[in-house]
């Protein structure tokens, strides 16, 4: 058999061979997910991916769906699956395996959003928001994915 050698970046000058175009999250429910992530995050549902009226089919929320960040370049999919092990960070059998990292300006920010990932059916699995180094709370989405809120920079406190 033939191997080829895709080009490899060097830095950030070189125009990479390969481009990161979305994260994906398995998910049980497709619809729920994107709606949690997209009030979190302020992003917008790609052509063709918004909730249809309520009362109607919802074939692509059964399947796939895709959210993108106004601001920039960066997407976010979730493709339903029949089963999904809640991860069981930071013990047990079921490793996170993949968790997003997300910033805010501040801890009163860090505890408005806690309270707005809890109200969304989100929950705290690690609140280190008190420690001085690095203050940030560890979160499951709906699915059970982890996810961090930290803060970064200096916001109100």
């Amino acid at each position: 058999s033939v191997w080829h050698h895709a080009s490899v970046s060097d830095g950030p000058d070189d125009d990479p061979a390969v481009t990161l175009v979305a994260v994906v999250l398995d998910t049980t429910d497709a619809r729920r997910l994107a709606e949690f992530y997209r009030r979190l995050l302020g992003f917008e549902y790609d052509p063709g991916h918004a909730p249809p009226p309520p009362g109607s089919s919802d074939p692509k929320g059964e399947e796939w769906l895709v959210l993108h960040d106004p601001r920039g370049s960066m997407r976010l999919s979730f493709q339903q699956v029949a089963e999904l092990p809640s991860a069981t960070w930071p013990s047990g059998p079921v490793p996170q395996q993949l968790h997003l990292d997300l910033t805010v300006t501040g801890h009163d920010e860090l505890r408005r959003q806690q309270v707005v990932v809890e109200e969304m059916g989100g929950v705290v699995l690690d609140d280190r928001s008190d420690d001085d180094a690095d203050p940030l709370v560890v979160f499951a989405d709906p699915d059970g994915h982890p996810f961090c809120i930290i803060v970064v920079g200096r916001g109100s406190d």
